[in-house]
């Protein structure tokens, strides 16, 4: 295995674990949409894009075009639909690499509409109907206008309608998300019955394919289940009470591991200030262990004489400000810590594990962001 300062190490048994739980879930006739966007959830989504789509993955989604285009030039011949938004200048490469665009501006229609026309090709449509989060989306009373519109265009082919879930992650009360799956309903029924078949209806993210068969329809969107990651504690408190889990049984299983080296070791003197601004002085003679890694590689500031990393198989404590590219841990406690020993900053060693959870609990966030923020510059690898 090549050697690096800092790096990301990528289970791939764990990731089919999740993929398999997902399958089942969903059964053989429900397509399974691979959310890959934010260079898939910082796991990298070359990587990560190749081992599902081995694994039989139906569907790539992405955030944007460069995105789409990342996956198209790693030879990945399943559709890709791009959920972000895409300049008007810029939909001639979708239609010429024929992405499936989220679609919520007439002005993205007619566009599209005319770049398929004049090159005879087909572009596929995926209108996002708003049901209750009021971000990018159709209201229901507009979205037959937009129908209407794209039939004008003999090229153009509205694959898909979907919306999306705005509050059923945070709660065990899921009666909002009932009403936003009741006005999906409703609006795609009408549609159906006036505008034709729809053929790839969706609204299922990660805890809704965890938690609502009646929300998956023709396509489910995993994102960051996928990875092994719980959506939220409730999501988790939900699961285990309609599956009469274990509360230790592991479900999902996290993919990611982030590790480090020791770049240097040094004695400090009882008494001694650490890192910028002084924010932390020695109590009693320390052993201090400097690690090449900061908040530029997407390590939280926030964990600055806050949080721990592993050495040895056991949890050093980070002593004065995280850096831009250093961060400093006291091994005091921790026996024959030499230059180059493995760091976890994410992951197990021995019996000890921190967790992007964990994490997230620490700086005031949440697990997304904890693993989207990695820097997409760190080698991923798949772990041996």
């Amino acid at each position: 295995m090549p050697r690096f300062n800092t790096w990301i190490e990528i289970n791939p048994e764990a990731l089919r674990s999740n993929y398999t739980l997902f399958r089942n879930l969903i059964g053989g006739t429900v397509k399974l949409c691979a959310v890959v966007k934010a260079n898939a959830y910082g796991h990298g989504i070359v990587l990560t894009a190749k081992l599902l789509h081995d694994m039989g993955i139906d569907f790539f989604a992405v955030h944007s075009l460069e995105e789409a285009l990342i996956l198209k030039q790693s030879g990945y011949n399943l559709p890709i639909l791009i959920m972000g938004y895409v300049l008007l200048d810029h939909l001639e490469s979708v239609v010429d690499n024929q992405f499936r665009i989220v679609t919520y501006n007439k002005e993205t229609v007619r566009e599209v509409g005319k770049i398929a026309q004049s090159k005879s090709l087909t572009a596929f449509l995926h209108f996002k109907l708003e049901t209750g989060t009021n971000r990018q989306g159709i209201h229901p009373g507009e979205i037959k206008s937009f129908f209407e519109l794209a039939q004008q265009y003999n090229n153009l082919q509205i694959e898909g309608v979907y919306t999306h879930f705005a509050n059923i992650e945070d709660t065990t009360n899921h009666k909002y998300a009932g009403n936003q799956l009741a006005v999906f309903k409703d609006c795609t029924s009408k549609l159906e019955e006036n505008c034709g078949k729809i053929p790839i209806k969706h609204t299922a993210c990660s805890a809704a394919a965890l938690l609502f068969p009646s929300s998956y329809f023709d396509m489910v969107r995993v994102g960051i289940s996928l990875y092994g990651m719980w959506p939220s504690r409730e999501t988790f408190l939900s699961y285990k009470m309609e599956h009469d889990c274990d509360e230790d049984e592991e479900i999902i299983k996290p993919v990611l591991s982030w590790k480090t080296r020791i770049s240097q070791v040094k004695e400090i003197a009882k008494g001694s200030f650490i890192g910028y601004g002084c924010t932390y002085r020695t109590t009693t003679d320390s052993k201090i262990a400097v690690l090449p890694i900061g908040y530029s590689d997407g390590y939280d500031r926030k964990l600055s004489n806050n949080g721990h990393v592993l050495i040895g198989g056991q949890r050093a404590p980070i002593r004065g400000r995280i850096c831009m590219n250093i961060t400093l841990v006291d091994v005091t406690h921790i026996p024959d810590v030499k230059v180059e020993d493995e760091v976890v900053l994410i992951g197990k060693q021995g019996k000890e594990e921190i967790s992007a959870d964990h994490l997230a609990g620490l700086v005031g966030t949440i697990n997304y962001e904890i693993l989207s923020r990695i820097n997409p510059n760190i080698p991923r690898i798949i772990s041996s």
